[in-house]
């Protein structure tokens, strides 16, 4: 995701660039961010672009079993992006959709291979549409989730991947009352884009290691948004969402949130911005109705009920021990997926089992992991931001606190900046200023 340079070139005999996409950048912004992409290229590239890690033979027959169809033309295609389908060989009429966003330096394959949703695909009897940017959008090959031509409804790339969705419907019968999205990192935060532009569209979505619709509008405000996070109310975020569809009344998309706890790329504040945005665009409270450990790690799951008192409307998963990636667990176990054959697919729990779950596609009746027990009143410390890091509370980054757990921003480390943090559960501590007993 440090990748955010848009570089769509303008056709042959095009006129010169105006204010529309790309035009507006600045040769001096261009130039930091090639500086940047530069300096941060190699991290991110990794045994992914050239040299990937070693597969047994098992693996590479899975993969060449895993082959993509590649859809030449589907459709108007303003994003100038690709489409793939990975189609089961028992796919149902009226099946359901997932369509999937790869993050940046990635390609359809790419995903394809590791992220595991095809396992789920054969097992449950759905399409994945695999979107795929290429060079020409983006020198590092990321989603422009944060340039205004391909993020707004009917417009760039996002109008693309809608018309995906169209040609699914028509050429695979697919359930439009059934489409799901799920991405990484910028394709994490394209999938944000989808279900604010297209709330009609996408009846769930997962977004690993993404950002809330609305942060970033540039080159120098994405990187902002990346890391420390951008902090604004819940109002705030969910007034974005609206304003991406004007006059929709809902029902809104169900979305899950998966966030490493040590991504040291996209902030892990950024789970709790998007938290703030979707559990306020259904008008729930930022309190968990329920919370439970889940998969081989214990991630930590906080689920916000619909007010109807069904299924989640938003739930929350906290990835203990892992960076910036997509969590997998590699093994043909029930809840196993994936594989970790390129940078950015992390073995730890087959996030693909759960989002699956989370989306309905499961079509078993097993029971949900149990809930916590209650816990005691929660523990308060209201003290200066050295303190807390000193306690343990808190972390420090660039001179910057961090709320252990939650990831808010504190402020400066220094004696001169004061919180109040609740610990709930062990461990995990948040803002309280004003409202701890």
């Amino acid at each position: 995701m440090p990748y955010v340079v848009p570089s769509r070139p303008a056709p042959p005999g095009a006129p010169p660039p105006g204010p529309g996409r790309g035009g507006r950048w600045s040769r001096t912004v261009r130039r930091i961010a090639a500086v940047v992409a530069l300096a941060t290229g190699a991290a991110l590239a990794g045994p992914g672009v050239a040299g990937a890690a070693p597969t047994s033979p098992a693996a590479a027959e899975a993969r060449a079993a895993a082959a993509l169809e590649r859809v030449t033309s589907f459709g108007a295609n303003p994003g100038g992006l690709n489409m793939y389908v990975y189609r089961p060989a028992a796919l149902p009429a009226n099946a359901p959709v997932v369509v999937a966003l790869h993050g940046c330096t990635q390609s359809a394959q790419v995903y394809s291979d590791n992220a595991g949703l095809n396992t789920f695909a054969d097992r449950h009897g759905f399409l994945v549409v695999y979107a795929e940017t290429t060079t020409a959008n983006n020198a590092n090959k990321c989603f422009n989730w944060f340039q205004p031509g391909d993020t707004r409804r009917g417009q760039g790339e996002a109008a693309s991947i809608r018309q995906m969705v169209a040609h699914a419907a028509t050429a695979y019968g697919a359930d439009t009352d059934r489409v799901q999205v799920t991405g990484l990192s910028a394709g994490g935060t394209m999938t944000s884009v989808m279900l604010a532009a297209y709330p009609d569209v996408f009846a769930a979505g997962a977004v690993v290691a993404g950002i809330p619709y609305g942060c970033g509008t540039d080159v120098v405000s994405a990187f902002g948004c990346m890391s420390p996070g951008v902090d604004r109310t819940p109002a705030a975020w969910a007034q974005a969402v609206r304003d991406a569809h004007p006059g929709f009344a809902g029902p809104w998309p169900r979305v899950a949130i998966w966030h490493g706890d040590n991504d040291a790329t996209v902030a892990p504040r950024n789970a709790d911005e998007l938290r703030d945005q979707w559990t306020a665009v259904h008008g729930l409270g930022q309190t968990p109705d329920r919370t439970s450990t889940i998969g081989p790690n214990s991630t930590r799951r906080s689920e916000y009920l619909a007010a109807d008192g069904g299924a989640s409307a938003v739930e929350v998963n906290r990835v203990p021990g892992i960076g910036h990636g997509t969590p997998v667990d590699p093994g043909s176990g029930a809840e196993q997926c994936g594989a970790t054959g390129t940078q950015h697919f992390i073995d730890s729990i087959c996030s693909g089992y759960w989002i699956t779950r989370f989306f309905g596609l499961d079509g078993t009746t097993t029971p949900e992991p149990p809930v916590d027990p209650p816990t005691e009143p929660a523990a308060c410390w209201t003290a200066n931001n050295y303190e807390h890091v000193r306690a343990g509370r808190a972390t420090t980054t660039g001179g910057q606190v961090y709320a252990k757990g939650s990831g808010q921003h504190l402020g400066l480390y220094n004696t001169f900046v004061t919180h109040t943090l609740k610990e709930s559960p062990a461990g995990h501590y948040v803002v309280a200023d004003g409202s701890c007993p």
